[in-house]
C-alpha cells in the first residue's frame, strides 16, 4: 500500500503550543535591538540618513520625496517606501522621542508582520489536501485544523531560530521592508484558496510594497509565478471553477498593477552581477548559505527527500510548490545581486515553511540530535556572553576584558540594572525551557524547533542587553563624530570630500552638523576628508586654502579615518 503522504501524525502529536508562551517568545525576539542604541554602520545609518533628510522636507515637495538624496547622492538601494515610513514616523513622533527610535517603530511593526504572515501562510498550506497526514484505519489521526496549527507553530519557531534573521531584521533598512512584503505576498498566495478578500489584499499590498522597497523585478516574478501556478493548479467544475477564475484574474490584475506602478515611478533598475567564476567566491556563498539559514537547511533537505514522491506532481501539492517558487526566486536574487545576505533574507519565510513539513516525518534519533546540538551550541554561546560581560565589569577573568579593550579602545564599561535583570530573566527562562523540553511534550511535532528558537532568542537578548554598550560603541559612528566635535567645536557647517553616505548621515545626526560637498566656493571653516580619498582632494578644493589639523580614526576600524582641515584663507 502506497501512503498518500509521508506524514503519519496522531492527534496527540498536534497538542497546542501555549499562545502566551509563543507571544512572549516573539516579544523577547522582536523588542531587543530596537531600544537603547544608535544607528549602526553601514546600511542602518545610511537608510536613517535618507529618512532624516525627508523628515526635514515638507510634504509638498514631491520631487524630493520621489528622489530622496543625502548631499546630492541617491540611495544605493532604489527604494522609496522604507524611507517614507521612517520619515513619516519621525514627523509624527512626539518631541520627547529620539528621531532614530521613532524611525525604528514602523520597522518593528514590519518584523511582527513577517512573523504573523509566515505563521498564517504555513497554516493555510498545511490545510491543503496534499499536505494532510495519513488517515488511520480506526481513527485517531490529527485533525486538519490542529495539524495545521502545530505545523505553523513549528515553522514560526524555525524562522525565529534562523541565525541570519536576527541582526538584519532589527535594522531600519529596505531589506526588512522587502522581507515584510515578501512574507505578505507569500501569505496571500497561500491563503487565496480559503478566501479571497484578505489574501488578495495582502497579495496586492505585498507586491506594491516590494515594488516600492527596491524589488520591482522580484515583485513581477513572484506575482507572475503565483498567478500562473494558481491558473494551472485547479481542475474543479461548477461554482468552484468560477471562484477559481476570479482568483486568478485578481492575482493577474494585481501583478499588472504592481508592474505599472514600477513603470510610472521609473523604478525598474537592473543590477545583475553574477558571482565570479572563482572557487573563493562560490565558497563564500556556500558558507553564507550554511550559517545564514541554519537550522532550516538540513530540515529543507529532509523535506525534499521524504516528500520526493509529491514533488513529481506539484500541481496538486501547493504546500511544496509555493514555498519552492519563493525559495528559488530568493536564491536566484542572492546569486545575481551584490548584497547576497540581504537578498537571502527573503528566502527565510519559504524556507521555514518547507522545514516545517520535515517535522512530522523526523525520526526520533534525528530530533534528539537537533536538540542536543542546539542545547550545547546556544548554552555555550550564552556562557561566553556572560563570562565576557563579567570580565568587563569586574576584570576577572583578565583575558576577556583585555581582548575587549584591544578590540574597542577607549570603551568604558557601564552597568545597567534593567539590562542585567532582563538578561538574567532570559537565562532563567532558557534553563526552564531546557528542563521543560526534556520532561514534557515529547510527542508534539513542533518540539524539535523549541530549543533552536529559544536559544536564538536568548543569545540575541543577551547581546542586546549585556553587550549592547560595547556593540553600540563598536558599530556606531558616535565615538568618531564626538572626537570630530572635540577638535572642531560646533561649526556652522563642514565640507566633506570622499565621505560615504553613512559617514555623512553620522555627521548630520550625531554631530548635528550641516554638511556640504567640498567645493572651491563653499565658505565652511572645516573640511572633513576620508583618508582613502585624500589624494583626490585637489579635485574639489584648492589645497592652498586649507591647513591639516588632525587625523580621527574610528576606534574599532583601522581602515576608516577622517582627515580634518581648517580654512586658512577666504575662497
Amino acid at each position: 500500500m502506497i501512503r498518500p503522504t509521508p506524514a503519519i501524525v496522531a492527534q496527540s502529536a498536534v497538542r497546542r503550543l501555549p499562545r502566551a508562551a509563543l507571544i512572549l517568545l516573539c516579544m523577547a525576539y522582536v523588542l531587543p535591538g530596537y531600544f537603547g542604541r544608535a544607528p549602526w554602520k553601514n546600511a542602518d545609518i545610511t537608510a536613517f540618513g535618507y529618512m532624516a533628510e525627508l523628515a526635514g522636507i515638507g510634504f509638498g515637495n514631491a520631487e524630493a520625496w520621489l528622489n530622496p538624496k543625502v548631499m546630492g547622492m541617491a540611495p544605493e538601494v532604489d527604494a522609496l517606501l522604507p524611507y517614507w515610513l521612517g520619515a513619516w514616523a519621525m514627523k509624527l513622533a512626539p518631541m520627547w522621542m529620539a528621531p532614530d527610535f521613532a524611525a525604528r517603530l514602523p520597522f518593528g511593526l514590519m518584523l511582527v508582520l513577517v512573523l504573523v504572515a509566515t505563521w498564517y501562510g504555513i497554516y493555510h498550506l498545511a490545510r491543503s489536501p496534499g499536505a494532510q497526514p495519513v488517515a488511520f484505519a480506526f481513527g485517531g489521526e490529527a485533525q486538519p485544523a490542529d495539524y495545521a496549527r502545530a505545523m505553523a507553530d513549528g515553522g514560526l519557531l524555525g524562522l525565529i531560530g534562523c541565525l541570519g534573521l536576527a541582526q538584519l531584521s532589527h535594522e531600519t533598512t529596505p531589506a526588512l521592508a522587502q522581507l515584510c512584503f515578501t512574507a505578505l505576498t507569500f501569505y496571500g498566495l497561500s491563503a487565496v484558496n480559503a478566501s479571497m478578500a484578505l489574501p488578495l489584499a495582502a497579495f496586492g499590498a505585498g507586491l506594491a510594497g516590494l515594488t516600492l522597497s527596491g524589488g520591482p523585478s522580484l515583485a513581477a516574478l513572484l506575482g507572475t509565478a503565483g498567478a500562473t501556478y494558481a491558473l494551472i493548479e485547479h481542475d474543479g467544475t461548477g461554482i468552484q471553477a468560477v471562484k477559481h477564475r476570479w482568483r486568478v484574474a485578481g492575482l493577474a490584475l494585481l501583478t499588472a498593477a504592481a508592474a505599472i506602478l514600477a513603470w510610472v515611478l521609473d523604478l525598474w533598475q537592473w543590477r545583475i552581477t553574477p558571482p565570479a567564476a572563482g572557487w573563493r567566491e562560490w565558497r563564500s556563498l556556500g558558507r553564507l548559505f550554511l550559517w545564514f539559514t541554519w537550522p532550516l537547511w538540513p530540515l529543507l533537505l529532509w523535506t525534499l527527500w521524504r516528500w520526493r514522491g509529491q514533488l513529481i506532481d506539484l500541481r496538486r501539492n501547493r504546500h511544496l510548490a509555493l514555498p519552492l517558487i519563493f525559495l528559488l526566486a530568493a536564491v536566484g536574487t542572492t546569486l545575481l545581486t551584490p548584497a547576497s545576505d540581504r537578498s537571502l533574507l527573503l528566502a527565510l519565510p519559504a524556507l521555514a515553511t518547507l522545514a516545517a513539513f520535515a517535522l512530522p516525518t523526523l525520526e526520533r534519533s534525528v530530533s534528539a540530535l537537533i536538540d542536543w546540538f542546539t542545547l550545547l551550541f546556544f548554552s555555550g554561546c550564552a556562557i561566553i556572553i556572560w563570562v565576557i560581560w563579567v570580565s568587563m565589569q569586574t576584570g576577572l577573568p583578565k583575558q576577556p576584558a583585555a581582548n575587549v579593550a584591544k578590540l574597542a579602545p577607549g570603551f568604558e564599561p557601564s552597568l545597567s540594572g534593567l539590562a542585567f535583570a532582563l538578561a538574567l530573566l532570559g537565562t532563567l527562562a532558557w534553563i526552564w525551557l531546557v528542563k521543560w523540553r526534556v520532561g514534557r511534550h515529547r510527542s508534539a511535532i513542533w518540539k524539535s524547533m523549541v530549543l533552536p528558537a529559544g536559544g536564538a532568542t536568548l543569545c540575541w537578548l543577551l547581546l542586546m542587553t549585556l553587550w549592547l554598550p560595547v556593540l553600540d560603541y563598536a558599530r556606531s559612528y558616535a565615538p568618531m563624530v564626538q572626537r570630530v566635535l572635540v577638535l572642531t567645536g560646533k561649526p556652522e557647517c563642514v565640507q566633506a570630500h570622499g565621505l560615504s553616505r553613512g559617514q555623512i548621515a553620522a555627521l548630520q545626526f550625531h554631530g548635528q552638523l550641516t554638511v556640504h560637498p567640498a567645493t572651491s566656493k563653499a565658505k565652511c571653516t572645516w573640511l572633513v576628508v576620508d583618508a582613502a580619498d585624500a589624494a583626490t582632494m585637489g579635485q574639489s578644493v584648492d589645497p592652498e586654502q586649507w591647513e591639516y589639523r588632525a587625523r580621527v580614526r574610528r576606534p574599532t576600524d583601522r581602515t576608516e579615518t577622517f582627515l580634518l582641515y581648517r580654512r586658512i584663507s577666504s575662497p
